[in-house]
């Protein structure tokens, strides 16, 4: 059999249905949901998933267990180990979805090319679009998977912290955009996080993920082209904000797709920068 290879960073149900059975390709199920939700994705994963799907949990297991953040990219020991655990091998073609359609899978995408994992891509539409075609499920008790072997090497320049995003602010050649609605950035609305502030960094533009979807897809290239080319040029350093670092992957995979190149995360987002008083934060549109 010839080795797989992904088409893309975002690859549909199609193709991800007729290379299902490859011995190259890993699938992920990465659903998280805020918790004003009230839905846990590891329990639904148990329920019903995409054939020989894992479960990515990035937000209890898969995380820095030091950090006071919510879901905070681990180092690269604990990455490679767990991802290992989930049967993964550094020669894998993963794909990731969600429950929602697409979420929270561009945050395990994000992840793994932090990691130094090019071979990672996102499924278009998520389950929904599985379940929308009559795809097969598994229901079954999910099985034990064997072992893998995952070595991380740790790509920094996907990675933005307070201090590089304090930076990028100042900088003409760097456009910080914040995913996070347009009610939340302005301040009009509170922060769900008790003790966060309500507002933006100063220079910060405001790109609400919902804005790069349409029912659960990603909008056609030609689109984000034109959606990110309102907001920064093609040369500037892009860094990606939103509530938690898992919506700031969205607009990550979105410029990725879009050919941007120099794209970060800022991994602690609003809830490190709005629930610390040293940064600054302004209000209004």
């Amino acid at each position: 059999m010839n080795r797989l290879e992904l088409p893309s960073a975002l690859v549909d149900r199609d193709w991800l249905a007729a290379h299902l059975t490859h011995p190259d390709l890993v699938v992920l199920d990465a659903s998280w949901h805020m918790p004003a939700a009230n839905r846990d994705g590891e329990q639904e994963w148990h329920r019903q998933r995409i054939p020989g799907a894992r479960f990515f949990d990035f937000d209890s297991r898969i995380k820095d267990p030091h950090s006071p953040l919510p879901h905070m990219l681990p180092d690269e020991t604990l990455f490679s180990r767990s991802v290992a655990e989930l049967g993964i091998d550094n020669h894998h073609c993963i794909v990731v979805y969600d429950s929602s359609g697409i979420f929270s899978a561009p945050r395990a995408w994000w992840m793994f090319r932090a990691m130094g994992h090019e071979q990672v891509a996102v499924l278009d539409g998520g389950l929904p679009a599985w379940l929308d075609a009559k795809l097969p499920l598994e229901r079954d008790e999910p099985g034990p998977v064997a072992g893998g072997h995952f070595v991380a090497r740790l790509q920094s320049a996907w990675i933005a912290n307070a201090g590089q995003v304090e930076a990028a602010l100042q900088d003409e050649g760097s456009r910080v955009l914040d995913a996070r609605s347009r009610e939340r950035f302005s301040g009009e609305a509170p922060d769900p996080r008790p003790g966060v502030r309500p507002g933006h960094m100063p220079g910060a533009l405001c790109l609400p993920f919902g804005e790069l979807l349409a029912q659960g897809h990603m909008l056609p290239r030609p689109v984000l082209e034109q959606k990110l080319a309102a907001l920064l040029a093609q040369e500037q350093r892009l860094i990606c904000s939103c509530g938690s670092g898992v919506t700031a992957a969205i607009v990550a995979l979105a410029a990725h797709i879009a050919g941007h190149e120099a794209i970060a995360v800022y991994d602690g987002s609003w809830a490190e920068w709005g629930g610390s008083s040293r940064l600054p934060v302004i209000q209004g549109p």
